[in-house]
């Protein structure tokens, strides 16, 4: 790594380090609320956008350049991992994204192609292209995040066929067939850890784990049907990596997510962010927490908002400014670029 990316405002921060400024990168940062993003987007399928190496990479590229963040990540999405493991993945407009073949019973978790579980560069190789494309445009200073989806929400994904209000299906076989969820959920570890160690081989600093449907979940389902997966992810993962744990939806679970692991904790708007990082302790770095719905609010609000997260996080090394979920795609773009100057402007101020 060169100097100026492991001294950069985002590796510094995630090793809970003195910085200039808070630093700042926003989920969803390259979506439809981008005109950057729409101008490509409208010429391909999604999923064409994310299997084309040269167009993933444009799009990532052109919103860290149009927003100013510290940190770019890679565009890309939860589910084509799932592909090599023998699930048809389709996208509907409008509908998001259908697993045709759900997985449901012991048979179906034999049909899981067992060559898959540390993904085939053959067969995601156009994820690890548009990584090199990335870093090589991207400034000196800002690093690239990879991301996967976690244990948990990828079998979601797989068992309920597409998302879900209840996750009923899944709770189901959790609770009736524990031959099957840990056989389909230690697949999938095996399987997010070879996709991510081959993210950071091909140039990503960092890494997120996108827990988003693990909310559902009570205290004592988590402890016993999720955190082993999750934690053997991140206990797989190079150490010297910075590694984000993203779980959203219900703040009970924070102390078992950090027991999960990941050098960072992102946190959602739903907790007040000082608050949560005491819970959570010190010695770990916290990203967060900003509302998405304050971006559509005027201009006086937006900032007072961000002051509250940032006086929060009391000037603490780890704190790293990011929204408590994506950016919506209502959301004006130059709201967005406001925000991110904001950070950078107050943040001076708490150093």
């Amino acid at each position: 790594m060169t100097p100026e990316l492991y001294n950069s405002r985002f590796l510094r921060a995630a090793r809970r380090e003195t910085v200039d400024t808070t630093p700042v990168w926003i989920m969803r940062q390259a979506g439809r609320y981008l005109p950057e993003y729409r101008s490509v987007r409208d010429k391909v399928s999604f999923l064409e956008l994310c299997k084309r190496p040269e167009l993933a990479a444009e799009v990532t590229l052109t919103a860290q350049q149009a927003l100013g963040v510290d940190a770019a990540i890679l565009f890309a999405d939860l589910l084509p991992i799932l592909e090599p493991m023998g699930f048809q993945l389709e996208y509907t407009a409008g509908g998001g994204p259908k697993i045709l073949n759900p997985i449901r019973t012991l048979d179906d978790l034999e049909r899981m192609r067992p060559g898959s579980l540390g993904c085939p560069l053959g067969e995601l190789g156009f994820v690890y292209d548009a990584v090199r494309l990335v870093r090589k445009q991207l400034p000196a200073d800002i690093p690239l995040l990879g991301f996967a989806g976690a244990p948990f929400t990828l079998a979601s994904y797989a068992i309920e066929g597409g998302g879900s209000r209840d996750f009923a299906r899944t709770k189901r076989l959790m609770y009736a067939c524990p031959q099957l969820w840990d056989g389909l959920l230690r697949r999938l570890a095996n399987s997010i850890v070879g996709y991510l160690e081959r993210q950071i081989g091909a140039g990503c600093q960092a890494v997120q784990i996108f827990d988003s449907w693990a909310g559902c979940l009570s205290p004592a389902d988590y402890r016993c049907y999720v955190l082993p997966y999750s934690r053997r992810v991140f206990e797989s993962l190079p150490p010297q990596v910075p590694t984000i744990h993203f779980l959203t939806g219900n703040p009970a679970l924070l102390p078992l997510q950090r027991q999960a692991g990941g050098s960072i904790i992102g946190l959602d708007w739903r907790v007040e962010l000082g608050e949560a990082w005491k819970r959570l302790g010190h010695d770990v770095a916290v990203q967060g927490n900003l509302d998405p719905v304050v971006l559509q609010a005027d201009r006086a609000t937006l900032k007072a908002q961000t002051r509250t997260v940032l006086d929060a996080a009391g000037g603490r090394p780890g704190h790293i400014f990011n929204l408590g979920h994506g950016v919506l795609p209502e959301t004006d773009p130059e709201q967005v670029k406001a925000l991110v100057a904001m950070v950078h402007e107050m943040g001076v101020a708490r150093r």
